[in-house]
């Protein structure tokens, strides 16, 4: 069963999930727990999570510790202890997957459907044709989020994906270039405001340095008053990783610092920033599984990172050490910033 990120899975009982890594077991497939049908919630919840199409209502699963909460009693067989990474994961047993929703397939879906869709549909086709104006091509674009699901609420974001490093990289300088000729516009105060108070939960971050690191990387647009991102997500030839080929050991918290030395896959999930780490010359690299971290620096620049140190045995045996930020979605205490 071929899946990368981006992509959702739906299950047999209408369950939706988001796949998180390009690497999955024989018998199954990572992903974490986006939406569920309303029957089967029985917890407060917000009127902004509530998404509903053809008449039938979904909850958004928008913490981490609901999402487990929720599958630990409703679902177990979704919850599955990873001991290759050694933590519990969200997986579905290939048995359970009803079918696999590709970003790529719905953005083509929005492309050839001029009439009849509806507003930010609109807004999301306008967008992929003036990145293909500036140079990056449709078969290299999809569409994720809620937006791939058909459960987009008014207020809902565009999930933009880009396919390949180097066709990501074209679009970010398409999105600065559209920028200075006023074809799209970048994020307002209001809007950065918002996407703050999503991302940092605990002040790790203020608002002054968060939006500083945010306007520099070029992944983050307005298209007709619309938020929009820019993901990364590899091709097909760019995933050389299958599941068990490393292994990974807790070895607790800890603070480094050190220069970045490879950013070829620093906008991916996850984020990679090959290092010298000036601690430990055994830390080789940082890895930001929160998107708030992803493209957060550059080749040359000098870092301080704070998160998970693991250690890291290949199947060959050989062994280094990494830092992982981002040990759960909202991130709390774990960062990455300019030294």
């Amino acid at each position: 069963m071929k899946v990368r990120i981006r992509d959702f899975i739906e299950t047999v009982e209408g369950l939706y999930f988001a796949v998180n890594t390009y690497c999955h077991p024989e018998d199954r497939v990572f992903a974490f727990l986006r939406y569920v049908p309303y029957e089967f919630v029985d917890f407060e919840i917000e009127g902004n999570n509530i998404r509903e199409i053809n008449g039938k209502r979904y909850v958004k699963m928008a913490e981490t510790h609901k999402a487990y909460k929720f599958l630990k009693e409703k679902f177990n067989k979704y919850l599955f202890y990873d001991e290759i990474n050694n933590v519990l994961m969200h997986a579905i047993p290939k048995e359970d997957v009803k079918r696999i929703l590709r970003p790529k397939d719905r953005l083509k879906e929005i492309i050839n459907e001029e009439n009849n869709l509806n507003e930010l549909e609109e807004k999301c086709r306008k967008l992929a044709l003036i990145l293909e104006d500036y140079g990056v091509p449709i078969k290299s674009m999809g569409v994720s989020g809620s937006l791939l699901l058909k459960l987009n609420s008014k207020n809902s974001d565009i999930d933009f994906v880009i396919y390949g490093k180097d066709m990501h990289k074209k679009g970010r300088e398409a999105l600065k270039q559209a920028f200075e000729d006023n074809k799209l516009k970048p994020l307002s105060d209001n809007f950065w405001k918002i996407a703050y108070k999503k991302r940092i939960k605990d002040g790790t971050l203020t608002y002054e340095e968060f939006v500083f690191y945010e306007r520099r990387k070029y992944n983050r647009g307005i298209v007709d008053n619309t938020m929009f991102d820019l993901l990364f997500t590899r091709e097909w030839e760019e995933i050389d990783e299958k599941y068990g080929d490393k292994r990974y050991k807790n070895l607790g918290f800890i603070k480094i610092e050190g220069r970045v030395l490879n950013d070829d896959f620093a906008f991916d999930n996850p984020a990679v920033y090959k290092i010298e780490c000036y601690d430990d010359e055994n830390i080789k690299e940082v890895v930001s599984f929160t998107h708030t971290y992803a493209g957060q620096c550059f080749n040359g620049e000098e870092i301080v990172a704070r998160g998970k140190l693991e250690e890291v045995i290949n199947k060959n045996g050989e062994k280094y050490k990494r830092v992982v930020v981002g040990t759960t979605r909202e991130a709390f205490n774990e960062y990455i910033k300019l030294r």
